[in-house]
Order: structure tokens, then sequence, then C-alpha cells
């Protein structure tokens, strides 16, 4: 297999040291509700800078990225093909929830709304799950708003129409099967499993549920390699739903570990677990998030690609440290005491690292994070402040922060 030049040792040493840096419960030793003031300081002054533009703040405007050379969020519009327009709407629900300012939800309700027109749309791809659910999922769960509840039912079952029995799991972009000659699922669309087990047990058809765990059990069986790297992309013969084969489409090449995708296996798999149970997936998403903690670079944020052969100079992708950040404090509640405490460390770590100036955009941009990578092969947010970094590093905050009330 080529282009396996791994970092040897680095991050196992790593791992060790962050380790025994810290004695005892280690969520203890970093301050979540500084990281969390920071953030909401971070949404105000996005906030301020919406309503400064002409015409004042456009609701179906959402704030995608900023540049390295840039000071202001780039916005893109609210449409079918506009996959991260539901982070920030999901932003200001996490702020109202560790703010409980009236002001702040009254946004996130606002930024909420200009969706749901897509719910009564077929589902364009994959992406409706991270639409809907990271919106209307926690406005739904902050407010018990019934119209939300309707609006993620709608969309599930929209996205349920690309399921295909015959491969056994949902279609990514159908826009796209002719270039990668045939049915296409990227491992991204693992993420929006977690609406259809929702809805599923939320008023919706229980066939989303069994929809959830086949793609699970699909994507589990082609869609790694031996060493539980996994591919980008894996692609099925549309009519007798045979594994064809697995490449990249954002990744260094077919072989390569991209680390964002690696992230998305670990984040949906702790969340198929959570649903079913199965212990099948429980020791899976432990071997995928093993590969991954096991290649990190001494400050656990990974270069955008485990394999490009430029390391150390490549880039970074914080977005992705912030996915498995959120993931890995979710499935250290389901593993042994043992593995918990790794992960929640590892979490913690990573967070660090997040939190510190090397990462974080302060004065210099309103968004959360700096140094992301959207699209390297295609030269698109290289080393950039992207809008879902910041979603899954306040999501992870509010987790840590949770887990730490817990205890207390």
């Amino acid at each position: 297999m080529k282009t396996r030049n791994w970092l040897i040792g680095i991050g196992l040493v790593c791992l060790t040291a962050c380790a025994d840096t810290k004695s005892g419960d280690v969520s203890g030793r970093f301050d979540a509700d500084e990281a969390l003031a920071y953030c909401d300081a971070q949404v105000r002054r996005t906030l301020d800078e919406l309503a400064q533009r002409d015409g004042g703040v456009d609701y179906t405007m959402m704030p995608r990225n900023i540049a390295d050379s840039a000071s202001h969020w780039y916005c893109s519009k609210v449409t079918k093909d506009e996959w991260c327009a539901g982070f920030w709407p999901g932003i200001l629900w996490y702020d109202y929830e560790y703010t409980n300012d009236p002001a702040i939800r009254q946004e996130a309700e606002k930024f909420t709304a200009s969706l749901e027109y897509l719910t009564y749309e077929p589902a364009y791809d994959h992406d409706l799950g991270f639409l809907m659910f990271c919106s209307y999922g926690n406005g739904y769960r902050l407010t018990r708003n019934e119209s939300y509840r309707q609006a993620i039912l709608r969309s599930a079952e929209a996205l349920s129409a690309l399921f295909n029995p015959k491969v056994g799991t949902m279609l990514s972009w159908p826009r796209n099967v002719a270039m990668f000659g045939g049915h296409n699922t990227i491992m991204d669309n693992m993420i929006n499993l977690e609406m259809l087990f929702w809805a599923a047990k939320n008023g919706g058809d229980k066939k989303l549920y069994d929809m959830a765990v086949s793609h699970a059990d699909t994507t589990m069986k082609y869609h790694f390699r031996p060493d539980y790297t996994s591919y980008h992309v894996a692609v099925y013969d549309t009519l007798t739903g045979e594994f064809v084969k697995g490449v990249t489409h954002q990744g260094y090449d077919d072989n390569s570990m991209w680390a964002r995708g690696q992230a998305w296996a670990i984040y949906g798999y702790t969340v198929v677990y959570r649903e079913t149970k199965e212990p099948r997936f429980l020791d899976f998403v432990q071997k995928v998030a093993d590969v991954y903690l096991e290649h990190l670079p001494d400050d656990y944020v990974p270069y955008w690609d485990f394999n490009d052969p430029a390391i150390p100079y490549a880039p970074r992708d914080a977005s992705a440290a912030c996915v498995v950040a959120s993931a890995l404090l979710e499935l250290s509640g389901y593993v042994s005491p043992e593995k918990g405490q790794e992960y929640k460390k590892a979490a913690v770590c990573m967070l660090e690292s997040l939190s510190s100036d090397k990462y974080r955009s302060g004065k210099s941009k309103p968004a959360f994070l700096l140094h992301s990578t959207g699209n390297y092969p295609s030269h698109s947010e290289i080393d950039a402040a992207i809008i879902y970094a910041d979603y899954y590093y306040i999501e992870a905050l509010m987790r840590l922060k949770q887990m730490k009330q817990m205890k207390s």
C-alpha cells in the first residue's frame, strides 16, 4: 500500500507526554468555561459584523469561511447545495445553551427558519442531515418546538429516498454517479445517520432505523482497509449492489488517510453505537479511533491528510481535531474506564491545543479557530477559518462542561 509514510511513534509519545502533565481527571485542568466565554464573544462579534453589512442582517446568508488573508466572514446563501448552511444556526443554539441569553436564542430562531423551505424539497444529496440536524436538531433539543420536530421528520423522510436497498447505503452525491462510475457513498454520510435514528424514535417511520444500521454495516464492511483507515468514497454497482472500489475525492490519494474522513468515521460510529448498543460497533469505532490517535502530530491537530509527503510543511486541519474531540468525549462514556480515560485525555489535549494562541482566531477574525483545510485537492479553503470547525469546537466544549458538571 503506497504513501504509508506514518509519523512512527510521534503520536504515541505525545499521547503519553500530554497524559503525564495531568493527574486524575484531566477535565479539571482545562477551563471549558473560559473557552466557551471566548466563543460567545466571537459569536457576538459575528452578529455585529452581519448587522453592519449593507441592508443589515440577511438571515438567508450564513457565515462559511474566512480566508487566511481575510478578516471578515464570507457568507453563502442557504440553498440545497450549500452543505454548510446549518452550522451557524447550530453554533447559535449551543451559545444560547451556554449563555441562556434570549437575544442569542432569537438570532438562532431567525437563522434556523431560513432553512425551513429545504424540508419540503427532495433531498439534493446526503448533506440534508448536516443542514437540518445541526440547526433544527439542536433547536428542538433546547426548545421542544413542535414545528422543529416536524421539520426534522420531513427532512429524514426526504433523506431516506437516497437509500439503495441493493447496496445497503444511501447515495451521497446523485450528481456524481457518472463521475465515480456507480453508487457513491462518502464517509461524511455517517454523520447524517443521526437524523435517521432520531426520527425513527420521535414519530418517523421505523424503516429509518433499519436504513441507518444497514448503511453503517455496509460502510464498516467496505469503506475501511485492514488497518482501519478509511477511504473517502466507496463506489458500488448501482444495479447489483456489489462493491466496486474505494477512492478519494478530498484526500491525498486513494490509499491515504484523509484526516477529516477518519474524523467523520469516529464521530459517526460513536453515534451508531449510542443508538444501537450493538457491541460490534463499539469494538469497531475503537479501532478506527486508535489508528487516528496513534499517528497524530505532537499538538494533537492533524495535518489535512496523514500521508501527505509534504509533512511537516503540509496544512493542518483544525476541523478534524474538533470533530474527533467531540466524538471522543462521548465515546469515553461507552468504553472501559481505562479506555475512557485515555480517550478523554486525548480529547482534552486536542481542546487545549485548539484553544491556544496558535489556533484561536482571537482579535484577527470573528471566527473561533484558524488553520482548517476544506478541500485541498480543489485548492479550496486551505488554512482558513471554517464554520464547521467552530461548530464542532463549541459542541466539544459544551460536552466537556457537562461531563464536569455531572461529576461535581
